[in-house]
């Protein structure tokens, strides 16, 4: 016997994936709730509030890993039923047209708004997390577009991070709170700017948002100049920075070592705490205390107190060791073939010639000093013989020999300086000792991650798509509003995880008994992809069914401090279609 409904059901599904997540964290982080304060629309703006435009427009962008505009609306249409849930019945697709994103930008472009509202937001999630600021990394970057130079606009020809020299590109100052990697000032200038004037700006932002001194600043050499150290330190604040080249010359580094060589100074084994649970040696150092003095205004001269930490990075040493010695091979098999003659290759006539060649040579694999070289000069007299009417002709002719070897003290001396690097820093040493300042300057990768996050996976800033530059600095600031949700999740699910010395299983694909205590935003955003919204339209009644949460899922839940209702309120309702 067969049944016959009357009625067919008409069967619809919504992906969910991370959305409630990402929402659920934006709203405890108060987001739309400050861009809405600090950016006051035109009276003729309707429908939904910039907040609420800027903040499903970030969802997308976190969990699609796409700042594309013509993708959002579709994207949200898709989604309508799970955004409702969040923004209410009234949230239409046409409320995420281009022109409205655009507008976004536009208002986001605005500097004295922005730093405003960055202030507030920063003060805020130190307070909500309960975050005491102790370390900020301040570090730079370039972001390349193909749009083309703008005399007077951001986009410059400069020296570019993204190795795209070819290309205009813009730059991105961030400084960023340790250990989390949470931006708390964001600057966007010019691709020509050098970054060694952008570091006191950048300082003075940080001050504004954080009100307190007694912090510690960790840049790169380029923060190491005299006038940004002699800044901070008169703030009442501190530094930790590698000297470059320049600051600690070769000669000043040699004197530095030498009582090491001559068994005079007693060495310090640094160790490093990892990630898995082990612990290694790294580096060994010795430190030595200077009191620097400048003068300013007037001739008055400012003194402080600095230490200078003398480090050998042992994974540095051994790479260097290995580069020296493929220089070394690169440079004998080079100067071996600068014997051998070959047709179309020019002949090196003179004395002068050949030692023009062979210092070529020695500056393309930076080798100087690290070869003996002997040019021998021989000269033959021959005759030429004498025919019919003409006399015996004498002429003299020069024949040059190179021979080299590998001055074997010159690399001796190289070697032990391979690896070694000077830092600086004012704080004393029972704040900060050796140890604690090799490890905090190690670190350093928070910041260059921060930057993989905001030109890569998941906010995708390059390649950069918009061509007005109001666009490209509006997109610059959403998207580092993003780098703090994804920050503070993770900073969350880690020091819970911490608290209770436990750790998650499940989340490696392919691996899931393995287990970690520092899950990435990333990989735990990722533990919510395939759940699903299912809309079932039955008599012109539509019921809805959302995938059940796993365990894992739900345990992520409370590791955030979330409801597991973010997901189920999606579920198990009926309602009248529009």
């Amino acid at each position: 016997m067969f049944f016959i409904m009357a009625t067919e059901p008409t069967i619809t599904s919504e992906r969910v994936d991370d959305i409630p997540v990402l929402l659920t964290q934006i709203e405890h982080m108060g987001i739309q709730r400050l861009i809405d304060k600090h950016f006051p629309t035109h009276g003729n703006w309707q429908g939904q509030s910039l907040g609420q435009v800027g903040v499903i427009w970030l969802t997308h962008i976190l969990s699609q890993a796409d700042h594309r505009l013509n993708h959002v609306q579709a994207w949200a249409g898709k989604r309508l039923e799970t955004l409702k849930a969040f923004f209410g019945d009234s949230l239409r697709s046409l409320d995420l047209t281009d022109d409205r994103l655009e507008a976004v930008l536009r208002y986001l472009d605005r500097d004295t708004n922005w730093y405003s509202f960055e202030k507030e937001l920063g003060g805020s999630l130190l307070q909500v997390y309960d975050i005491q600021p102790e370390g900020i990394r301040l570090d730079s970057t370039t972001a390349s577009s193909h749009c083309g130079v703008n005399p007077e606009g951001l986009f410059q020809w400069g020296h570019s991070k993204d190795h795209r020299p070819d290309l205009a590109q813009v730059k991105i100052m961030l400084s960023t709170l340790d250990p989390l990697g949470m931006p708390i000032a964001t600057e966007i200038l010019s691709g020509e700017k050098a970054d060694d004037p952008l570091y006191i700006p950048a300082i003075q932002r940080v001050r504004s948002t954080l009100q307190q001194s007694g912090l510690l600043y960790i840049g790169d050499c380029k923060m190491a100049s005299i006038a940004t150290r002699n800044y901070i330190a008169r703030s009442g604040d501190f530094y930790l920075c590698p000297l470059n080249a320049k600051q600690a010359s070769r000669e000043e580094l040699i004197e530095y070592l030498q009582p090491v060589w001559d068994e005079k100074q007693e060495l310090t084994t640094i160790d490093y705490d990892y990630a898995d649970g082990k612990n290694k040696d790294i580096a060994e150092g010795f430190e030595q205390k200077f009191t620097r003095t400048i003068k300013v205004d007037d001739d008055k001269e400012i003194s402080w107190d600095e230490r200078q930490l003398v480090v050998r990075s042992f994974a540095i040493t051994q790479k260097e060791l290995q580069n020296l010695q493929q220089r070394l091979e690169k440079t004998s098999h080079a100067l071996e073939q600068l014997k051998i003659p070959r047709r179309g290759k020019k002949k090196l006539i003179s004395p002068d010639e050949w030692k023009s060649a062979v210092e070529k040579i020695l500056k393309r694999y930076r080798t100087t000093g690290l070869f003996q070289i002997d040019i021998q000069i021989q000269r033959i007299q021959k005759v030429k013989r004498r025919y019919l009417q003409r006399p015996p002709q004498y002429f003299e002719e020069i024949d040059i020999n190179l021979d080299f070897k590998i001055d074997e003290d010159a690399v001796t001396q190289e070697t032990k300086l391979l690896g070694w690097r000077v830092y600086v820093t004012n704080q004393i040493n029972t704040k900060l000792d050796l140890k604690q300042a090799v490890c905090a300057y190690r670190d350093e990768y928070l910041t260059e991650r921060g930057f993989a996050r905001l030109k890569g996976f998941p906010l995708s800033l390059t390649p950069i798509y918009l061509q007005r530059e109001d666009h490209v600095t509006g997109l610059i600031r959403l998207l580092s509003i993003g780098l703090h949700v994804l920050t503070l999740l993770e900073f969350q699910v880690r020091r819970n995880l911490n608290q209770n010395s436990e750790k998650l299983a499940g989340l490696y694909v392919g691996n899931p008994k393995r287990k970690t205590a520092r899950p990435t935003a990333e990989i735990i955003l990722a533990a919510f992809k395939e759940i699903t919204l299912l809309l079932i339209e039955v008599k012109n009644e539509v019921y809805a069914h959302v995938t059940a949460l796993s365990p894992l899922q739900e345990r992520i839940l409370v590791l955030l401090g979330f409801s597991t209702t973010i997901y189920t309120k999606l579920g198990g309702q009926s309602f009248t279609p529009e």
